[in-house]
């Protein structure tokens, strides 16, 4: 046991005993609640702390509980590049849980989260600073342990990147103001992160802006608008490095390459029985095993009669069904759509495609590895009488992800 002292801070008290992180301790996790010390710790003067190499700094950080190593990142930055190094997450795996976050415009000090490990729903609390800019702002997109959110109207100057996990958060500027925009899409990767949206420059013509974090800079392309409708609301899917989008009338799949703005078109014909209707169709992708799937309600005069998964085969270009939604099961979600399919929404989540209703408070996912349908509860703190303005996001903490 010894302290760890950083210039004008109060000390921290480590031991070296082994702990498991829970979802409750990550959820519920401040600075008040690191460890405390115990009774005549010896203190270690700081500057033969500073003299140690950097593998026994690594190898004793590595005996440390999780919420530990996230109260020490503020006490120097000498500690903080050693715990967020490559190579200290790739050797030291943490047990962390995931959640399904869930958004209405009621949810801005906090977010409700839904635990699949434990069944249960929590809580990921705002900071005072940020739920603060929040307020009138909504969650826009999530990426890898990153949220993405809109500061005020979106007439504001900026955009707020934020990583609940370490309490980082960032400002990105728009390129202009005004700076009207819609789609956007937050993409992380390991080297940083990207965010597209599409942006009208007058009211005749809209624009791609993709802002990479690694250059702190925005890029401009050319015009959209023969490519998206005006009026389209499903946001992009990274695959493979672009954007996907699917749309419906006419049937089409177009994706935009995130690093030179360029679109591609393609139909893809046989993918639906030629007798059927498409009434929606929507992707999402598995980014660990890069695999595409689409989601396509399939049915004749705009009512959904049945809804079908396809997985796309890179080696041959083909669509091949891999599932269809029980129809008891599709009779339900058809009737709280009202058959509005504009408001269906997917989403991809740790070995689970989930498919949505902006205007209904349950989520339902399908397992692809079990091949099974289920559920999630409706959460106990929504307000009783709330009918609309549901979104979801995939939340995975990363200790890595870097605002």
């Amino acid at each position: 046991m010894f302290h760890l002292r950083g210039p004008g801070k109060k000390p921290i008290t480590i031991t070296t005993t082994t702990t498991t992180t829970t979802a409750s301790t990550f959820l519920y996790w401040s600075p008040e609640s690191s460890p405390t010390s115990l009774s005549s710790p010896t203190a270690m003067n700081p500057i033969i702390w500073s003299n140690l190499p950097n593998h026994i700094i690594d190898h004793i950080l590595s005996f440390l509980p999780f919420k530990t190593l996230v109260a020490l990142r503020s006490i120097s930055r000498h500690l903080r590049s050693l715990i967020f190094s490559p190579s200290f997450l790739s050797d030291h795996s943490f047990s962390l849980p995931s959640f399904l976050l869930l958004s209405h415009p009621q949810s801005f000090n906090s977010f409700p989260l839904f635990d699949f490990n434990l069944h249960s729903w929590r809580t990921l609390p705002l900071p005072h600073s940020l739920s603060l800019t929040c307020a009138s702002s909504s969650l826009l997109s999530s990426s890898h342990g990153l949220l993405c959110f809109s500061i005020s109207p979106s007439s504001a100057s900026s955009l707020s990147i934020f990583n609940p996990l370490t309490r980082c958060s960032r400002s990105v500027k728009f390129p202009f103001y005004p700076f009207p925009y819609e789609l956007l899409s937050l993409v992380a990767s390991p080297h940083g992160y990207r965010i597209f949206t599409l942006s009208s420059s007058s009211a005749t013509s809209r624009s791609v802006c993709i802002y990479d974090s690694g250059e702190g800079s925005w890029k401009k392309f050319g015009d959209v608008d023969q490519v998206l409708p005006r009026g389209f609301n499903q946001d992009g899917v990274f695959y493979n490095g672009s954007l996907y989008f699917a749309r419906s009338e006419p049937f089409l799949i177009v994706s935009v390459d995130l690093n030179d703005g360029k679109w591609t078109t393609a139909t893809r014909d046989g993918v639906f029985p030629a007798d059927d209707e498409i009434t929606f169709a929507r992707l999402v992708s598995d980014s660990e095993k890069k695999v595409l799937y689409m989601v396509g309600g399939i049915g004749s005069n705009g009512i959904c009669r049945s809804i079908k998964i396809w997985e796309f085969k890179e080696e041959t270009e083909n669509w091949i069904e891999a599932e269809t939604l029980p129809e008891i099961v599709c009779r339900k979600f058809t009737s709280v759509c009202y058959h509005n399919y504009e408001h269906v929404y997917c989403l991809w989540h740790r070995e689970m495609i989930c498919v949505y209703c902006y205007n209904w408070p349950e989520i339902l996912f399908f397992h692809v590895g079990r091949r099974t349908w289920h559920w999630v509860p409706k959460c106990p703190s929504l307000p009783e009488k709330w009918s609309c303005g549901f979104r979801w996001f995939s939340f995975v903490p990363s200790l890595s992800a870097f605002v």
